[in-house]
């Protein structure tokens, strides 16, 4: 008989967004603000991770890559 892969779910808590609770938005120029949804490899962390609402995780998504765009951020962690 074949093993049965059983998937892990990933429990979200009931918390609220940073965002929503202090009724702030995303800007780029915040650099320090948009460190929540990089990774230490300057990677943009998916929502389970940095605990955002959908609304926000996209717009944070967009602020970073204006941010890149305008060399506030690096693309990539130097080595």
């Amino acid at each position: 008989m074949a093993k049965r892969i059983v998937k892990k779910k990933i429990r979200r808590s009931n918390k609220p967004c940073g965002y929503c609770k202090a009724k702030t938005e995303p800007n780029y120029k915040e650099v320090e603000g948009l460190k929540v949804g990089l990774s230490n490899k300057m990677r943009i962390v998916a929502r389970v991770y940095s605990g955002l609402c959908l609304k926000h995780q996209r717009r944070l998504t967009r602020e970073i890559k204006k941010a890149r765009h305008m060399a506030l951020i690096p693309f990539v962690q130097k080595v």
